[in-house]
């Protein structure tokens, strides 16, 4: 079970997003929060999972209280949800270890996949933070999506096909149902796109995808 600590400050909010997790039998929101300053406490003493903040709160914003959960309880991986996509928010949460960046305006199933995805060691950004992210990545855009191009070369048809839903935010369990297989067979299909592409996690294979043109939009 992924135990799960739900930081905003609107009551609304944390009750769809607290609804939407509690929709997967593997996740549970094991506390909440209203502010930043009481997001860092309630980890301390419930340890979760995953930390789940919105970036606007009293006291402590979420990109505040992130940096001092990755602080002080290392082992909670930390999502910013926020509805403000600002390339400066962006930078700063990954700059300070946050594992995901979503926004609130996205799918559901990204959400889901996201906590998912951070509980296992990985990192999860939403498709339209991974383009911001590379859309300000330094050098010649062509050079890095010749170079995207050849390093896909070496994935067998199949494996560029997942590559290109992982690039979309789809789980694994999303891609197996889009495929028609057992979610078994595309964890061993990202494992092996991770090995031949030389990436560390789900984060970057998704830039690789858009730097290849395998994702758009």
């Amino acid at each position: 079970m992924i135990r799960v600590l739900l930081a905003d400050d609107e009551a609304m909010i944390r009750a769809g997003v607290a609804a939407i997790l509690s929709a997967d039998p593997g996740i549970e929101v094991v506390a909440q929060a209203e502010d930043g300053r009481d997001a860092v406490e309630q980890v301390r003493r419930t340890r979760p999972d995953v930390a789940l903040l919105d970036i606007r709160m009293p006291h402590l914003d979420g990109l505040e209280a992130g940096a001092e959960i990755r602080r002080l309880v290392p082992e909670t991986a930390v999502i910013i949800l926020t509805t403000f996509g600002e390339d400066a928010y962006i930078a700063r949460a990954l700059g300070d270890g946050a594992s995901g960046f979503l926004l609130k305006s996205g799918d559901p199933r990204e959400l889901m996949a996201a906590v998912r995805a951070v509980a296992g060691g990985a990192a999860f950004l939403s498709p339209k933070i991974a383009q911001r992210v590379i859309e300000q990545l330094p050098s010649d855009r062509l050079a890095r999506t010749a170079a995207a191009r050849e390093r896909i070369t070496a994935l067998t048809d199949r494996e560029r096909e997942v590559l290109a839903l992982v690039g979309s935010g789809l789980s694994n369990a999303d891609i197996a149902g889009r495929l028609f297989v057992v979610e078994g067979t595309v964890k061993a299909y990202v494992s092996s796109i991770l090995s031949r592409l030389d990436a560390k996690n789900r984060v970057q294979a998704a830039i690789i995808a858009y730097e290849a043109g395998l994702v758009t939009g």
